[in-house]
């Protein structure tokens, strides 16, 4: 093994100091040093206090480790940790990861297929005891600097070791807990928080880190926020579909619901044991294909048992959830059961894809990815492609339809060359997905789809008025029907960032203030509720030319008490004056004609634009972490980001 020389600090709060110097004690070579928040009567967050953690590694120092004040320690830690840094170098270990995270998924996973270490997923880097290469701790400092600007500690970490390459090791189970104390740095409204899977005794055994012995899950059940989700790796990245659409996909909901309408269900909420079962039977689904050794019971009620104070955390009590404790990890471990026997009973059944017929192309690469999911989702087997190469073997030929998610900002593929292109692949039609800024300027709300008949007088609106135009002209010259999708301000991952909502996400995640208008109203469309409207124009032949498509509206104040309770809060201030904005339209046309009409959950498509935002861009958007007035940044106004997207 490597040589190892450590050094360590606790990012602490004056009021706090006697608990850090305890913390620090626990070295017995006396190897940790106490980092007091520089500016304790300032805004709480760790950021601050992380800045002097990481940069006073030694100068002769291989590894540096950073507690935060709130944790326990398990018994030996300090030997094996410094085993563990001999043994992998140059990476990140986490020694801690939180019941409430993705990442408990993968600790759960690592867990009940036998590992003792797991590579994390995309989030925000568990830090509350993380451990660094010396000479990735030392050049922290200049990279918050540059990139911090208010953002989360645990997610500028995140995105510092994205940048350099490193990845995230996460110690299975946890040697570090969490002591349940009121957070400093403000995050107490996350509820009672504990490890996944905890020992009091940390052990270090070599083939623990032998080359295999650490997985990288490529499908992650976990419950978050009351809502079961699953992560899956595609090569254009993650996505995190609800549980049940997973399931879907791999053919194995019906075995699911199934199990579950046999189930002897404990007294919680029918919605809670049904997340609780979606959760535990993927997870047995997963952990199935990995390994067909049975997991120790112990540690399956272990990982059981920190299911629902996981998931359920933010909504109960400490209080509340100890008596869920065990009717959530028996309904559990059940549930993983029947996720393991449908995994054996169908996994030599091949299930082949279906034949796409329609192309989605335009727009960001991965909303039109996951958009063609969606659509497949819904009986519309769709395939994305960023152009229409006749040539791509995965296209198919005369496509059914071709979904144009278009932006007349976008110049990386004119709408000239993919109207060019449709008519060379020989598309049956056309829907080209526009905005409701197309509106912008008229006075009247709740607008029809006849309330524009000529070209808008406002600047926002004309570029979306010119992009239909020039489709409903070539389908008159190509006889190809065209039909124009009017959708309101996007909500979901990868939505476009010109949007109120994401502007409002992104200051509310860096700490600045958020501009209201008196009188304004929004209306959003989730991106799930976006593919169940095309999917409903896809099933029928084409109607009407023109449709409007949302989910919800609200007011100013409730716009931005949504962000609030999905992204975090920050300060309101009022406008000066009022600003240009886009207005709310009528879905009654497309709820007529083809029956649709909105069913996603709005506020847990806003929560997976916040997430999206914080723990999945990296940097994507570096230009968009800098705060208005930084060194170097040159952000776009909020009313130019507005005008683009509507």
């Amino acid at each position: 093994m490597n040589a190892v020389i450590l050094t360590g600090a606790v990012m602490t709060h004056p009021r706090r100091r006697a608990a850090a110097e305890a913390i620090a004690a626990k070295d017995p070579r006396g190897r940790i040093r106490v980092v007091a928040d520089p500016d304790p009567s300032g805004p709480p967050t760790a950021l601050r206090t992380a800045d002097p953690s990481w940069s006073c590694a030694g100068a002769d120092a291989t590894h540096h480790v950073v507690f935060q004040d709130d944790v326990l320690i398990a018994e030996n830690f300090f030997p094996y940790l410094e085993k563990v840094a001999a043994a992998v170098p140059g990476e990140a270990v986490a020694f801690y990861e939180g019941w409430e995270g993705r990442n408990s998924g993968v600790v759960r996973l690592g867990a009940l297929t036998g590992a003792h270490w797991a590579y994390a997923i995309d989030e925000h880097v568990p830090s509350l005891a993380l451990m660094l290469p010396a000479e990735a701790a030392r050049g922290y400092q200049r990279f918050a600097a540059e990139h911090g600007n208010g953002w989360p500690y645990d997610v500028v970490i995140q995105r510092y070791l994205k940048a350099l390459g490193i990845p995230v090791r996460i110690a299975v189970p946890s040697t570090v807990d969490h002591d349940d104390v009121p957070s400093i740095a403000g995050n107490s409204t996350h509820g009672w928080r504990r490890a996944t899977f905890f020992t009091d005794r940390a052990e270090f055994f070599p083939e623990q880190t032998d080359n295999g012995a650490c997985p990288q899950f490529s499908v992650v059940p976990f419950y978050q926020y009351g809502e079961s989700k699953c992560a899956v790796r595609h090569p254009d990245g993650w996505e995190y579909p609800d549980t049940d659409r997973h399931l879907r996909r791999v053919g194995l909901l019906d075995r699911c619901d199934a199990a579950f309408a046999a189930a002897d269900l404990p007294g919680l909420p029918e919605a809670v044991c049904r997340q609780v079962w979606l959760t535990a039977f993927a997870t047995g689904v997963v952990a199935a294909g990995l390994t067909e050794r049975d997991p120790e019971p112990a540690v399956a009620a272990a990982v059981m048992d920190s299911l629902g104070p996981g998931g359920l955390c933010e909504e109960y009590t400490g209080a509340e959830l100890v008596p869920m404790i065990p009717l959530v990890r028996d309904l559990a471990l059940t549930a993983f059961a029947a996720g393991r026997a449908a995994h054996r009973a169908t996994a030599a059944t091949p299930r082949p894809a279906p034949a796409p017929g329609v192309v989605v192309t335009g727009g960001d690469p991965a909303f039109g990815a996951q958009l063609a999911r969606l659509l497949t989702d819904a009986g519309c087997a769709a395939v994305h492609a960023e152009r229409l190469d006749p040539a791509a073997p995965h296209l198919p030929r005369t496509p059914d339809a071709v979904v144009h998610a278009g932006d007349p900002h976008d110049t990386g593929y004119p709408l000239a060359d993919l109207l060019a292109d449709a008519e060379k692949l020989g598309a049956r039609r056309l829907i080209h997905v526009g905005s409701a800024a197309v509106y912008r300027g008229g006075g009247a709300e709740d607008r029809t789809e006849d309330s524009v008949r000529e070209r808008p007088e406002d600047a926002g609106a004309r570029p979306w008025w010119d992009a239909e135009e020039q489709c409903r002209s070539w389908g008159r010259q190509t006889r190809t029907p065209v039909q124009i999708v009017r959708r309101a301000e996007p909500v979901g991952p990868h939505a476009p960032l010109g949007g109120v909502l994401a502007d409002w996400m992104l200051r509310a995640w860096t700490r600045r203030p958020m501009t209201l208008t008196e009188g304004r109203r929004h209306q959003i469309v989730d991106h799930r509720d976006l593919a169940g409207a095309l999917a409903a124009l896809l099933a029928r032949p084409a109607g009407a030319e023109i449709y409007n498509v949302a989910s919800a509206a609200y007011d100013e104040t409730a716009f931005a008490e949504l962000v609030a309770e999905t992204a975090r809060r920050t300060p309101w201030e009022q406008a000066a004056a009022p600003a240009p904005h886009t207005p709310v339209m009528s879905t009654a046309l497309i709820t007529a004609e083809t029956g649709w009409e909105p069913s996603a959950a709005v506020r847990d498509g806003a929560r997976a634009q916040a997430q999206w935002l914080a723990c999945d861009t990296h940097d994507d958007l570096t230009g968009l972490w800098r705060t208005p007035g930084a060194a170097g940044s040159a952000p776009e106004s909020t009313g130019a980001r507005q005008a683009a997207d509507g």
